[in-house]
């Protein structure tokens, strides 16, 4: 990936600077809807009541349909206007949000999270896509990825920290409430300090066939690996993803044959974005599944408070950013993918840290080994951003950059529901036989499916059974969570090993589009 800045190309200055603070919020906020609602889990289980089910959904619903969108919006802004569809994005993410947050059952809440996936959608593509056209210059350009990239990133940490302040004092409802000003802020400074951006050739066809088959790709896919990994194998998950990987046959096809496809998917030829993209939904994949964990880990088994479990996750952020500087001093003299690799092993090493984690470790181990973890994703994706967006022509931009987004986002749905299916399978295993006589049926199940749940029966036991239940709860709990860390520092390290072959080509001073 080449940092030297290009003669030709005009530097961005203080309007493009301060235009890149406004792209940060939607960027800041899609990312970490996907962890705030973390943090407010154990207070929506205990108003709602939903099944153990219902919890995944609540959490998932969201990364599944933004990833399901962002192709069809990131091509559909590069036809009618990057700073148009982002607009329009805010204005549906801030009404879903306000909806999320006065709404009275569990299925009503996965409806609206369903919706503010599609307002992440409209919003997400748009913000990349606007900074390859603001920043033409190289080395302003991965500043500003960088920028970007801690905002997206660091988002999914700060998400469940602004949570925990926010449940100190407020009812669960307001983790969505905050999004609504943020959004009006946006729609009054984009218009100012935003220039609209679209293909020149804006006015060809959108293939309304290739977004409909997109779709059916992607959700039919993300159902199945969810179902298979909460129940085991059955028909109907099974003949999900099949069904699913035959519509994206169709849909590769289809973009072959088209004058104008919704994507290039001849970009997948090129080293540095085909790899770029999976270092991203991978990372994504890792630590968002890990961290619904790990917050309700602070929460349920260390008996901390959500407030203070919030800010002892600050220096996972700060190790974001940390990883992100690093990377981009680091680039300027080693190849990107030594890079991305070394990151990647970072990561890894953090989740193998956790694997040491028990119901009475310290709390100093827990967000020292996270935060490890969350330096080798700052290292890794801030120059796989970079390499994805520099590797498009400008007037795809946008389809570019969603193609990037989905990577992250479906990587961070499957984490939520893959890895959070296996720690509910780990906890029903373990806690079986510890769910004592005599509790009322649903009681018993809730306990038997959650910790929270096992939390609340305790609530209803005399002394000696709820601190029983409670301790072997906790137990089950935290095995799954050392199975879980074991688990992403497994792919992390198979990851690493793909980067360092696929970007062994690229070098500073060569073309970022690397190996073909």
């Amino acid at each position: 990936m080449s940092t030297t800045a290009t003669p030709s190309a005009p530097r961005a200055g203080r309007r493009e600077w301060t235009g890149l603070a406004v792209l940060v919020l939607p960027a800041l906020l899609a990312s970490m809807d996907l962890s705030i609602l973390f943090t407010a889990l154990p207070r929506i289980s205990a108003e709602l009541h939903p099944s153990a089910t219902q919890q995944l959904w609540i959490s998932d619903i969201y990364g599944f349909l933004l990833a399901g969108l962002l192709i069809t919006m990131g091509a559909l802004g590069d036809r009618i206007g990057r700073r148009r569809l982002l607009l329009i994005g805010g204005a549906l993410f801030g009404a879903a949000s306000a909806l999320a947050a006065y709404v009275p059952t569990a299925e009503a809440l996965i409806a609206a999270r369903a919706l503010l996936g599609a307002g992440g959608a409209v919003l997400a593509p748009s913000t990349l896509a606007l900074i390859r056209d603001m920043f033409r210059d190289e080395r302003q350009r991965g500043v500003a990825v960088g920028v970007w990239t801690a905002a997206f990133t660091g988002g999914i940490a700060v998400g469940p920290v602004l949570g925990g302040v926010l449940l100190e004092y407020f009812w669960w409802g307001s983790v969505f409430l905050i999004n609504v000003p943020v959004m009006a802020l946006l729609l009054v400074l984009g218009p100012l300090l935003l220039p609209e951006s679209a293909d020149p050739r804006a006015s060809r066809r959108f293939d309304l066939l290739s977004a409909a088959l997109s779709m059916a790709a992607v959700l039919p896919v993300v159902y199945g690996v969810k179902e298979l990994a909460a129940h085991g194998a059955a028909a109907a998950p099974v003949a999900a993803i099949a069904a699913g990987l035959a519509l994206g046959a169709v849909f590769v096809r289809r973009q072959y044959t088209l004058p104008d496809p919704l994507i290039d998917v001849g970009l997948f030829r090129r080293g540095a974005f085909s790899a770029s993209v999976g270092v991203s939904a991978l990372l994504t994949f890792s630590l968002v599944g890990f961290g619904l964990q790990a917050v309700q880990y602070l929460q349920l088994v260390q008996g901390i408070s959500p407030l203070p479990a919030a800010l002892l996750q600050v220096p996972t952020a700060v190790g974001t950013v940390a990883g992100i500087a690093l990377a981009t001093r680091a680039v300027r003299r080693v190849p990107p993918g030594t890079v991305v690799g070394t990151g990647l092993l970072v990561s890894a090493a953090g989740f193998a840290l956790l694997t040491l984690v028990r119901v009475d470790s310290s709390v100093l181990l827990v967000m020292g080994s996270y935060t490890v973890l969350t330096l080798g994703v700052g290292m890794a994706m801030a120059l796989a951003n970079a390499m994805v967006i520099g590797s498009a022509p400008p007037e795809r931009a946008g389809a570019a950059a969603a193609v990037s987004e989905t990577g992250a986002e479906l990587g961070g749905a499957l984490g939520i529901a893959i890895l959070g299916s296996v720690a509910t399978a780990a906890y029903r295993s373990g806690v079986a036989g510890e769910v004592p006589p005599g509790l009322p049926p649903e009681a018993a199940d809730a306990a038997g499916e959650t910790l929270g749940g096992a939390v609340a029966a305790a609530e209803h036991l005399p002394g000696p059974a709820a601190e029983a239940l409670l301790e072997g709860a906790r137990q089950a709990f935290t095995s799954g969570l050392d199975t879980l860390a074991l688990v992403g520092a497994a792919v992390l390290v198979v990851a690493a090993a793909a980067a360092f072959a696929a970007l062994r080509g690229v070098t500073p001073a060569t073309d970022p589009d690397g190996p073909r």
